[in-house]
């Protein structure tokens, strides 16, 4: 197996930390240039122009974080993170696909319609120019206040995102925060329960070990405050 990614992208994050928690290691492939594009090898070899995928030993292709967590949840059960009984499985689902559509995409939204390199690529994985809208930044910022408020309630009552156990729930949450620290937006002061999740899951060794390295720029990943 082999996973194409880009070390900054938030979902090619999600399937890194993934793998340090079931203990998994896969080659890894840098799949973007220093003006952050896809390479022209990739991208003939990947019809979806997007990463993470993951190229199996036969030549199969998997792309998005979450077929790839299925893919290795199925070969890989221990340690569970996708759940095991239907009520954990189901809740598990329920708060990660919160944290991705409103944490991770209102992010998405700010990112793509702001940064300079991202002129006419305000969607992912589109070959033809697809304009950035201004008015997607105060959008996506909107989401992003929504997703702290749904999560800091959440986390009052939990230990972890879907419950007591650590899961894809927290990984792509924690992905989120951190993409919002890329981006200097912060936990906001009034969610104190979203903070103390998230200096309790920095202890985890996928969480350090998975973050990226540098900003689009080549600056360093910032840390939180």
């Amino acid at each position: 197996m082999k996973l194409y990614e880009w070390d900054f992208a938030p979902n090619c994050r999600r399937v890194r930390m993934f793998l340090l928690e079931k203990g998994i290691e896969v080659p890894k492939e840098e799949c973007i240039t220093s003006n952050i594009v896809l390479k022209d090898p990739y991208l003939a070899k990947y019809e979806h122009a997007m990463v993470p995928m993951l190229e199996l030993d036969d030549g199969a292709q998997i792309g998005e974080a979450l077929s790839i967590w299925i893919y290795l949840e199925t070969l890989h059960p221990e340690p569970p993170l996708m759940g095991t009984t239907a009520l954990e499985k189901a809740t598990i689902s329920a708060w990660e696909r919160r944290a991705y559509d409103e944490g991770m995409v209102g992010h998405a939204e700010i990112f793509r319609n702001s940064h300079p390199k991202f002129v006419d690529r305000g969607l992912p994985g589109h070959r033809e120019p697809v304009p950035q809208i201004s008015g997607l930044i105060d959008r996506g910022k909107l989401r992003v206040a929504r997703f702290h408020r749904k999560f800091n309630e959440q986390l009052s009552r939990n230990k972890f995102v879907a419950g007591d156990r650590f899961s894809v729930a927290d990984i792509t949450t924690i992905t989120v925060v951190d993409f919002g620290h890329a981006l200097e937006m912060q936990i906001p002061d009034d969610c104190p329960y979203v903070k103390r999740w998230y200096d309790e899951v920095q202890l985890r060794e996928s969480v350090r070990q998975s973050l990226p390295t540098h900003l689009p720029d080549g600056s360093p990943m910032p840390v939180a405050a």
